[in-house]
């Protein structure tokens, strides 16, 4: 199995950015998305808590997402909830130069999110613990997830319930101290690329695998052929306190997009609406002059 942190050649990903509210690490964000058409930010719950905004300005923040963080009765999850559409909604706002709260999220039939009105940006969201992850492409899709390197997977009997035969067998001929941060490499891509292509956890994760260590990362079939091809990159990296993140990008092939301005990102449909919206607004207030 791959180790985390091997790099794919060309790869349109580079390490995830640690940020921090106030810093300049936002900067590189903006530098990475730039540079690779995909970035990948982290944080850490103790770091954002004490920004999150209060009363009006948390609920201006939020946006629609003002009535799901109400209906949640635990803090801690409350608090996980606010944090990471906090730092997703810091994110979009650095790459597409625009305020945070002007940008509304919205979700899919599988509950994948999306910036409304900025149909040439994805987003992808993770959270474990106290780590938040966020990724953002210009490419195509992308995925990502994030998980403890020590969390006990294989130990625990949930092999059958992850890997194809194929890998079963792989993880089964390395050594035993292996298997396990292998296994949870494994898990980490599986639910990258399954959140890129919104199925989340309805794709059952026996039906497609991941290479062995000195080979590109490529999606398999379950018995081990080639599933997909070059328009797919994964990268796996390991964090500090213990942490590993997957990313999943998929490359529609537009290109490299030059300018990620929130007036150049707008959909055209959304364009037209507002226009016509304004024109008509005009329109009534010569009528009553």
């Amino acid at each position: 199995m791959t180790a985390p942190g091997s790099v794919t050649l060309g790869s349109p990903l580079g390490e995830p950015v640690a940020v921090v509210p106030g810093g300049d690490s936002w900067n590189r964000v903006r530098d990475d998305l730039a540079a690779h058409g995909s970035a990948l930010a982290y944080a850490w719950l103790k770091d954002l808590e004490p920004a999150v905004p209060a009363g009006d300005d948390l609920r201006e923040l939020l946006g629609r997402d003002w009535t799901r963080y109400l209906d949640l009765t635990h803090s801690d999850v409350r608090n996980r909830y606010v944090a990471s559409r906090m730092l997703l909604k810091h994110a979009a706002g650095a790459v597409l130069a625009s305020e945070p709260a002007d940008l509304e999220l919205a979700y899919g039939p599988t509950g994948r999110p999306y910036l409304r009105g900025c149909d040439q940006i994805d987003i992808s969201l993770s959270h474990t613990e106290d780590l938040l992850l966020v990724g953002l492409t210009t490419c195509g899709l992308i995925g990502v997830d994030a998980e403890r390197a020590d969390r006990d997977m294989y130990g625990g009997g949930l092999v059958r319930h992850i890997c194809t035969p194929y890998e079963a067998v792989l993880l089964s001929g390395m050594p035993e101290k292996e298997r396990n941060g292998a296994l949870v490499r494994l898990w980490t891509l599986k639910e990258a690329y399954s959140k890129a292509i919104g199925q989340g956890m309805q794709f059952r994760f026996t039906e497609f695998g991941f290479g062995p260590d000195g080979r590109p990362v490529r999606v398999q079939r379950p018995d081990g052929t080639p599933g997909t091809g070059e328009e797919w990159t994964f990268r796996t990296f390991p964090l500090e306190d213990g942490y590993v993140v997957s990313a999943a990008v998929y490359d529609a092939g537009f290109g490299k997009l030059q300018d990620a301005h929130v007036t150049t990102m707008l959909d055209q449909d959304c364009v037209d609406a507002i226009t016509e919206a304004l024109d008509e607004e005009g329109g009534d207030g010569g009528a009553g002059a």
